[in-house]
C-alpha cells in the first residue's frame, strides 16, 4: 500500500505515534541520541501541561457528578432524590467494576504489549465494552421490572431503568477517554468532557423548565451526553489512529484483562460496600427519604473524596519509584509524609465548612435537609480518616502488595456490614453515618498495621541475610 498524500493523507498528530512498533525503541521511543532531547525544561513543561490536562479532565467529571447531585437535591422530592442516590450507588459500582476488568488493565497493556497495534486493541476492546453492555442491560432491565411489580416508591423503578441504559453509554465514554491517556494526549480527552458537561447541563435545564425532571431522565440525560461526547472521541480516534498488523481479537484482550483484575475486581466491592450500601439499606428499612438525606450528607465529602482519587494516579507511580529506590525504610517515611499531607489537607477543607455548616446546608439545598446538619462532623472525621488511609494504601500498592490493601478493605466492609445492617434499621441516616465513619478509620488502622508488620519484617530480614556464610549465599 502506498503513502497517501494530499486532503486523504492521515496527519501526523501530537501524541499519537504514526511508526508501527517494530521501528520504534523500548517503550516506542527512538533509539539514539533523539531519546535525550526529552530531557529538559521543554519536556518539564510539556509534562506539567499535559498534568494539569488530565487534572483538569478528572475535575470535569467530577464535579459534573457533584454538580448535578446539588441541583437534585434542590430540584427534587427527597423520596425521588433518594430513589436517585440508590440508583447512582449502583451505577458507581458498574463504574468500578468497569474500571478493574477493562480500564486498568487498558492502561497497562495500551501502554506496553499493544502500543503499537491501539487500533486494533480498541477495537477488541469495544467488543468487550459490548457484551459488558448487553449484561448490565439485561441485568438492570430485570431489576428495574421487579422494582415496578414490587412497587417501589420515589420513582425507583424508572431510575433502575434510567441505569440499565445510561451506564453502558457512560463507560464507553471513559474508554474513550482512557485511549487518549495511553499517547499521552488528555487534551482531546479534556474536550470530550466539556462536551459532555455543556450536553448534560443544558438539557438538564432545559427538562426542569419542562417540569420532566425525575430520576430516570437524570441518568438518561447523563448517558445521552456520555454517549455524545463518546461519539465524537471515537470517530476522532478512527480517523487518527494508523491501521497495523498484530493486533490482539477478543478472546486474547479477555484473557489478559481477567488475569490483570482479579485483585483489582475484588478490591472494587469490597471498596463499594462502606460508602454505597447504606443507600439500599435505608430506603428499605426506612424509606427513600431518608436514602436523599445520606446522599445529601455525602455530598459534603465527594470533593475531597474525588480529589485524593485523581492524586492517587500520581502518588501511586512515585512511591514504587521510592520503594525500589529506597526499600522498605524510605516507603514507610513517605507514607506517613503523604497519610499527613492528605489528612491535613482534608482538615483545611472541613474546618470552615464546620463552621458553617448551617448556611452551606441552607446555600447548596435551599433550605432542605437541614435536620441532618448535626452529622457533618461525624461525615468529616471519616473523610479525614479515609484521607490518612490513602498515604499507607499507596505505600503499599508500591511494595507490590495489592493483597493487603483488599485485606484491609475487607475487613472495614465486613465491619459496615456487620454492624452498620442493625444500626441502620435503629437508628436510621445516624446508625448509617456512624458505621460508615467507623469503617473508614478501621481501614485506616488496618493498613498502618500491615505497612509497620511489612516494614518490621524486611528490617529482620536484613541481618539474617548479613550473617549467612558467603559460600551460602553463593550457592
Amino acid at each position: 500500500m502506498g503513502v497517501r498524500t494530499g486532503l486523504f493523507a492521515r496527519p501526523q498528530v501530537e501524541g499519537f505515534d504514526q511508526r508501527p512498533k517494530h521501528e520504534a525503541g523500548e517503550n516506542g521511543q527512538k533509539p539514539g541520541p533523539t531519546t535525550n532531547r526529552a530531557i529538559g525544561w521543554g519536556n518539564v513543561t510539556a509534562w506539567a501541561t499535559k498534568g494539569g490536562l488530565a487534572m483538569l479532565d478528572h475535575a470535569l467529571i467530577t464535579g459534573s457528578n457533584f454538580v448535578i447531585g446539588v441541583l437534585l437535591a434542590r430540584w427534587l422530592s427527597p423520596e425521588q432524590y433518594g430513589a436517585y442516590a440508590v440508583a447512582f450507588a449502583a451505577l458507581l459500582l458498574l463504574i468500578m467494576l468497569y474500571t478493574a476488568l477493562i480500564l486498568e488493565p487498558q492502561a497497562v497493556f495500551g501502554g506496553s504489549a499493544y502500543r503499537g497495534v491501539l487500533r486494533g486493541y480498541l477495537k477488541a476492546l469495544l467488543q468487550l465494552h459490548h457484551a459488558t453492555a448487553l449484561v448490565v442491560l439485561v441485568v438492570f432491565g430485570v431489576w428495574a421490572e421487579v422494582a415496578f411489580k414490587l412497587k417501589q416508591p420515589g420513582g425507583l423503578p424508572g431510575a433502575l431503568g434510567g441505569v440499565a441504559l445510561a451506564a453502558p453509554c457512560i463507560c464507553l465514554f471513559w474508554l474513550a477517554r482512557r485511549t487518549f491517556y495511553l499517547e499521552f494526549s488528555p487534551a482531546f480527552a479534556v474536550a470530550g468532557s466539556l462536551l459532555y458537561c455543556a450536553a448534560l447541563f443544558s438539557g438538564l435545564y432545559v427538562v426542569n423548565r419542562l417540569h420532566f425532571l425525575s430520576p430516570m431522565s437524570a441518568l438518561l440525560l447523563m448517558g445521552l451526553a456520555a454517549l455524545g461526547a463518546s461519539v465524537f472521541l471515537l470517530i476522532y480516534l478512527k480517523v487518527r489512529l494508523p491501521v497495523s498488523a498484530g493486533a490482539p481479537n477478543l478472546r486474547e484482550t479477555w484473557r489478559r484483562h481477567w488475569s490483570y483484575g482479579q485483585w483489582a475486581l475484588a478490591t472494587a466491592l469490597v471498596m463499594w460496600i462502606p460508602f454505597n450500601i447504606f443507600y439500599p439499606l435505608l430506603s428499605s428499612f426506612s424509606g427513600m427519604a431518608q436514602a436523599g438525606e445520606l446522599k445529601a450528607l455525602m455530598n459534603f465529602g465527594a470533593p475531597v473524596l474525588q480529589a485524593y482519587a485523581s492524586l492517587s494516579s500520581l502518588l501511586l507511580p512515585y512511591a514504587a519509584r521510592v520503594h525500589d529506590r529506597e526499600g522498605y525504610a524510605g516507603t514507610n517515611v513517605l507514607a506517613w509524609r503523604l497519610s499527613l499531607l492528605c489528612a491535613s489537607g482534608a482538615v483545611v477543607y472541613w474546618v470552615p465548612l464546620l463552621v458553617f455548616k448551617g448556611p452551606a446546608f441552607r446555600l447548596l439545598y435551599s433550605g432542605r435537609y437541614t435536620e441532618v446538619a448535626y452529622l457533618l462532623p461525624v461525615v468529616a472525621l471519616g473523610s479525614v480518616a479515609w484521607s490518612g488511609y490513602l498515604g499507607f494504601a499507596n505505600a503499599l500498592r508500591a511494595t507490590a502488595s495489592p493483597a493487603s490493601v483488599f485485606v484491609a478493605v475487607s475487613v472495614s466492609s465486613a465491619v459496615a456490614l456487620t454492624v452498620g445492617v442493625p444500626a441502620a434499621w435503629v437508628l436510621g441516616v445516624r446508625g448509617a453515618v456512624w458505621c460508615s465513619t467507623l469503617s473508614e478509620l478501621l481501614v485506616f488502622v488496618m493498613t498502618l498495621v500491615l505497612l509497620r508488620r511489612k516494614v518490621r519484617s524486611a528490617s529482620d530480614a536484613v541481618p539474617m541475610l548479613q550473617e549467612l556464610p558467603l559460600k551460602q549465599l553463593g550457592d
